[in-house]
């Protein structure tokens, strides 16, 4: 990699290549950008990639591109993201934080050029090195140097100047000197799939317990369907929003990977027409258009209705969801809520979803024993394998689950209980041959 080149050799740029930097050549790159680079060069900031442009054999120049800004109120504004989607989908834009082409090279067009070729790979090169592609593209420049010509000439549009600070450790500080923003979109909807609650990009975020767009929402059987069963705990005067579509907005918002109400809030906002439909959202007659629900409105439903209500019928539909050949295990668990004097939950929760589909509220001391027959009453665990932790290893329990409810049972046994686990030791494995039935 040569640190300058004779502009009298490179008279044409008809056979340039962009490529991702080589192993090898990594050492000099770092070397070359931070003695030739304005800004210098200490390290990559996130997820990045290194490229060299190469002209006839010779490198010509270098790019870096980086993890987004964290903030960048311009960008932020024109993508119009909640910030509950922006923290989930920072990572599907990248920012060039380094350009350089290198001492003694002279060719008219050659940095649009550049940027051109650079950014039709790009993406690609971002999914196969960090498993996730990219669909924008952002960088700042300093005015008192540049003019942004070459990103013009590349379809990037400038979106405004920083306010003139920057970030070094985790912190803001005021430098004085603000930037012009420039960002392009790789993708023509890009701006839709950075802000969308049904979007592409989901599959690259695994956040969220299940894809709402695999659910069943509608008719009978549906979510819907389901939530009409729930008392509504409202007054009859004021009501905008049906009690079925606040719950069922919640509901997917929670399998979403929201968290708290201001999470299911944002979640709801940035749902497209077509999820609000299907939610039963209702319909503003001046715009024709579907709103969603508030936060407060959110707030004050989910806090006065009845919870343990919610818990089984949810429960119910989310059984419906799994397909016959998976989640054949059901885990048995109990857990004292942080922050509530005295609160015991007992839970039943699918083990490859990790969906909870019952919840009871139990005594300490004890009560998780006899509640497991009152938790799992109204769960179809007909040919599944029930697991729980050595407190559950009764054999009331046992019988319980395998006579009344049709199901298998995968129980551990510790020290304390001595004599069972000498029972089992004396037994000899000679006793259980390999069989094809199904017999229990």
């Amino acid at each position: 990699m040569a640190n300058e080149t004779s502009a009298s050799t490179l008279s044409r740029a008809d056979v340039l290549e962009v490529r991702l930097a080589r192993r090898e050549e990594e050492s000099e790159w770092d070397k070359l950008m931070s003695s030739c680079h304005y800004l210098g060069y200490r390290a990559t900031v996130g997820e990045s990639l290194k490229y060299a442009a190469v002209l006839e054999g010779e490198i010509v120049a270098l790019i870096g591109w980086s993890s987004a800004a964290f903030k960048n109120i311009h960008r932020d504004k024109w993508i119009g993201w909640l910030p509950a989607v922006q923290w989930k989908r920072l990572k599907f834009i990248a920012s060039n934080s380094r350009f350089l082409i290198l001492p003694g090279v002279r060719i008219s067009n050659l940095a649009s050029r550049i940027l051109s070729l650079n950014l039709s790979r790009l993406s690609s090169d971002w999914e196969r090195s960090y498993g996730h592609p990219v669909v924008m593209v952002e960088t700042f420049v300093d005015p008192a140097r540049f003019k942004g010509t070459c990103y013009r000439a590349s379809a990037w549009q400038e979106l405004g100047s920083t306010k003139g600070f920057g970030r070094n450790g985790g912190k803001y500080y005021y430098h004085g000197n603000p930037k012009m923003i420039f960002v392009r979109q790789l993708h023509r909807r890009a701006r839709v799939m950075l802000t969308e609650v049904d979007s592409p990009l989901n599959e690259y975020n695994k956040e969220g317990i299940m894809d709402i767009k695999e659910l069943s929402l509608d008719g009978k059987e549906g979510l819907v369907g389901h939530l009409m069963k729930i008392s509504e705990p409202r007054k009859a005067r004021g009501i905008r929003h049906n009690k079925m579509s606040i719950l069922a907005v919640s509901v997917c918002a929670l399998l979403s990977g929201a968290r708290g109400f201001a999470a299911i809030g944002e979640w709801a906002a940035g749902c497209n027409q077509n999820i609000l439909k299907r939610l039963w959202c209702r319909i503003d007659r001046r715009t024709g258009r579907y709103v969603p629900p508030s936060e407060p409105t959110i707030r004050r439903l989910l806090q006065s209705v009845d919870a343990e209500e919610v818990d089984r019928v949810v429960g119910q539909w989310l059984q419906k969801q799994r397909k016959s050949d998976e989640t054949e295990g059901v885990a048995i668990d109990g857990k004292t809520v942080k922050g509530a004097r005295g609160l015991h939950l007992l839970s039943a929760f699918f083990h490859k979803e990790g969906i909870t589909i019952a919840q009871k509220e139990v005594s300490t001391g004890g009560g998780e024993i006899p509640g497991v027959k009152q938790l799992l009453k109204d769960v179809d665990i007909s040919g599944m394998t029930v697991t729980a932790d050595a407190l559950h290893t009764q054999r009331k329990t046992a019988e319980f689950i395998v006579m009344e409810k049709e199901a298998d049972y995968f129980f551990t046994v510790k020290d304390n209980q001595s004599t069972l686990k000498q029972d089992i030791e004396a037994i000899s494995w000679e006793a259980f041959p390999p069989s094809t039935q199904n017999s229990r």
